[in-house]
């Protein structure tokens, strides 16, 4: 089989024997979602590979309902909505084994004079990584998708305005293998057709709302972590889609348990050893203590990069293993901050995050919140035992509009990501609360239709 990785010279092989003609041209938009054109091979080749191509910049500027928004300095009516430069980067390029003939390159997103724009996650997040070379460190992530399957379609879920939707597990099935095993024939295609496109797939496994399972990648360089992400969230909705099933990663679909997208972060150095391991407590070394005091630190200002839309906060409930409180603990699941490993595998994971978020915006608040604590030295308070729940620790924001309150305030994020971004990121969040507090729910009309 030949490799899912391709170069510029093997997609020029594959496009003159007329095994590839189509190119997925896409970048990341602010609510991590792939954009962009499919593009002939051909003109992909002879046009695009040495000019670029070019997108409109309202994609770095509208709501989740594509929504042109005013408010955004970067792209607005008053700048007449031009285009920015979307430009590919050839170490992306990979086959999509669930199209036909087609591959994918992801794009940096640039002005026209080639400079980088600034409010766009993946340079977010590749201006972190350069701060963290600075000190001659690499981070390296996974990040831990859930989803919830349906029976119905996406099309048949649209016209019952996503009720009565029928899973495809009517009990918990976490763990099981006979529950995996009834919708085995769409995860074996998650798994395969994955690998197919350059992901190392570790395993699946069932969760613990009905219908709900998880797909496990290896970790690898950040950068490359979240370029994944981005390719599988959008490839499992089309494969779920031709299998007439549909499949969701919102934060949280009912009053049940959450998608989660637990974040495994760890740092290495230029010979590829780990920074983290040392020989202080806990088999810690002083880099790591002072990157989790920074998490600590900088977890509630930063929220809103980990927790963005208004539906992402109903995660966070006691005994839901999700967190409510900001601590730090060995291997204990209701704490925000879970550390595992040891020596060259220690690492922490950030259990915020639900699957609604961005993984480039996500990553990049967890360096520069670990570079904070390092910078500064941070004290890395005593590890957590016991129950989280029950704790007096401070608490993980309990709504977006703390989360964008904190995040506008902050003069770590604004020395971390610039002001330009914090403004941006901050409006996105004040587009989501209004979209919210404006829209009329089905918990309204039952609870007033008749009795108010």
């Amino acid at each position: 089989m030949s490799s899912p990785q391709l170069t510029l010279e093997d997609l020029r092989v594959l496009v003159a024997g007329g095994e590839i003609d189509t190119v997925v041209l896409a970048m990341t938009d602010m609510q991590g979602r792939l954009q962009g054109k499919r593009i002939a091979a051909g003109f992909f080749l002879s046009d695009v590979v040495p000019h670029a191509a070019e997108g409109c910049g309202y994609l770095l500027a509208v709501d989740i309902d594509m929504n042109t928004v005013d408010g955004y300095e970067s792209s607005s009516w008053e700048t007449g909505y031009g285009d920015f430069v979307l430009k590919p980067d050839l170490g992306t390029l990979r086959r999509v084994p669930w199209h036909p003939a087609t591959v994918m390159v992801q794009c940096d997103v640039e002005n026209h004079d080639g400079t980088p724009v600034d409010v766009s996650p993946r340079q977010i997040l590749r201006r972190q990584l350069d701060r963290l070379a600075a000190h001659g460190w690499h981070a390296y992530a996974g990040t831990e998708l859930e989803f919830i399957v349906f029976r119905d379609s996406y099309e048949q879920a649209w016209d019952k305005d996503y009720r009565q939707l029928t899973p495809v597990n009517q009990y918990n099935v976490d763990y099981s293998i006979l529950g995996t095993s009834r919708i085995e024939p769409l995860l074996r295609r998650l798994r395969n057709e994955m690998t197919g496109a350059g992901l190392t797939v570790e395993s699946a496994k069932g969760e613990c709302n009905l219908g709900q399972h998880e797909i496990a990648f290896k970790y690898g360089p950040a950068l490359v972590t979240c370029d994944d992400h981005s390719v599988y969230k959008t490839g499992a909705k089309e494969i779920a889609s031709q299998e007439g099933v549909s499949l969701t990663f919102m934060a949280k679909f009912n009053e049940r348990e959450g998608n989660s997208c637990h974040i495994h972060l760890s740092l290495r150095d230029d010979s590829g050893v780990s920074v983290m391991a040392g020989d202080g407590p806990h088999g810690f070394s002083k880099v790591m203590e002072h990157f989790l005091a920074g998490q600590l630190a900088c977890l509630a200002d930063f929220s809103l990069l980990l927790a963005p839309t208004v539906n992402s906060y109903k995660r966070y409930a006691p005994g839901s293993f999700a967190p409510t409180a900001i601590a730090w603990g060995r291997d204990n699941r209701t704490c925000a901050l879970r550390v595992v490993g040891h020596g060259p595998s220690l690492r922490f994971e950030n259990r915020v995050p639900g699957g609604d978020v961005n993984p480039y915006l996500a990553v990049a608040a967890l360096i520069a919140a670990g570079l904070h604590g390092v910078e500064q030295q941070l004290t890395l308070e005593p590890e957590f035992t016991g129950n989280a729940y029950a704790s007096d620790a401070p608490r993980v924001p309990s709504t977006l509009r703390d989360a964008v309150a904190a995040f506008e305030a902050s003069k770590v994020a604004s020395a971390a990501f610039g002001e330009d971004v914090v403004r941006h990121y901050t409006h996105a969040g004040r587009v989501e609360l209004t979209a919210f507090e404006t829209a009329v729910t089905d918990w309204e009309r039952r609870r007033g239709f008749e009795r108010l």
